[in-house]
């Protein structure tokens, strides 16, 4: 194959895993597959941004790569395909950071997370109702008609009742899948620590690209005004159903601490993260931290021996070895060898 055979036959790919934010108009997805094509309106404003969290989650500096062709030839499919990304590997090398990647790169607005615990259920990640909170606010509002009808003051604006919508709160899954123009970028964070069921649950969701909210259902109101997970932004909703107008990229992460049923895998891309070489965190302790010293090569080259000698550790522990040894003069020997070993120490042990 020739050069241009082969940039030519790279052309469907539109993610690079530079993080580097498009100068101009962002990149346009390709169109979708007929069976992942959906109409929901009506056509959301974009989304805020949220280069803060991005800042937190990528650094300061350039980007370092830590996908191969591979591993980014499968995010450019689940792209493509608008199907989940399952992302696997172990704890704490960067899988929750590649949401952001793609947000900054594809110019997608800020992430929404959804971050997982035992007691997660899929209702959490699609809305949230305050039903004590419109009960208070019903009641005070019958109260306050009952004391202008006492005083003779008749009706006011104060005599509509306090509307549904301000009592309803989309979350992370459910905002992600409203009508946006171009999809949002939506984590999954350790859906491994979830119940056994969530993953089941998810299904239809994932599948379908909408879900019904019962008490709009209930109401049979046209249009209500809803909140989203995006701070002071509010959607409207019909019919009580929400539909997306583009699936969301939706990014996965698990630990592998358990395995999920087939039906839930089936629907889902897997990627699998591979810990950073010594260069790469090199690199990417430079781009966090802006640091290169004797000290910090040190504490990399440790860092990789006790990662090669089958212990559980993430960046954050390096990240936090590196930046203490650069502050106000301490010393990873003598003293401070203890508190050193203690940030450093095997995850995996408990302690």
């Amino acid at each position: 194959m020739t050069e241009s055979e082969s940039q030519g036959a790279r052309d469907w790919r539109i993610f690079r895993a530079t993080g580097v934010a498009p100068d101009g108009p962002p990149p346009v997805l390709p169109e979708p597959p007929p069976w992942r094509r959906f109409r929901g309106g009506p056509p959301q404003p974009p989304p805020p941004e949220d280069e803060k969290a991005a800042l937190r989650r990528l650094g300061p500096g350039d980007v370092v790569r830590q996908l191969g062709a591979e591993e980014t030839d499968i995010v450019n499919a689940a792209l493509l395909l608008r199907r989940p990304l399952l992302v696997t590997g172990p704890p704490g090398i960067g899988k929750s950071t590649l949401a952001y990647l793609i947000a900054r790169e594809l110019g997608l607005g800020c992430v929404l997370e959804w971050n997982i615990v035992s007691r997660t259920s899929l209702r959490d990640g699609l809305h949230t109702y305050d039903a004590l909170g419109r009960a208070q606010a019903i009641a005070a509002w019958q109260a306050g008609l009952r004391r202008s009808a006492e005083a003779g003051a008749g009706k006011s604006a104060a005599a509509q009742p306090p509307a549904l919508g301000d009592f309803l709160t989309l979350g992370p899954l459910g905002t992600a899948l409203l009508p946006y123009e171009r999809p949002r970028v939506l984590l999954v964070d350790e859906l491994d620590k979830s119940d056994i069921d969530l993953p089941n649950d998810l299904l239809h969701v994932l599948e379908n690209g909408n879900y019904d909210i019962p008490e709009l259902v209930r109401e049979a109101a046209d249009e209500v005004a809803v909140y989203t997970s995006d701070p002071g932004r509010r959607a409207v909703v019909r019919e009580g159903r929400v539909e997306c107008r583009e699936f969301p990229i939706v990014v996965i992460t698990s630990n592998g601490e358990r395995e999920f049923p087939a039906a839930f895998r089936r629907r889902c891309l897997p990627l699998e993260m591979r810990s950073p070489t010594r260069e790469q965190l090199l690199a990417i302790v430079e781009s966090h931290l802006a640091i290169r010293s004797p000290q910090a090569d040190a504490l990399v080259g440790e860092f990789v021996q006790r990662v090669r000698g089958g212990g559980t550790h993430s960046l954050d522990q390096l990240l936090n070895a590196v930046q203490l040894t650069t502050a106000g003069g301490f010393q990873a020997d003598g003293e401070g060898r203890k508190l050193m070993e203690m940030l450093l120490r095997d995850l995996a042990k408990g302690r």
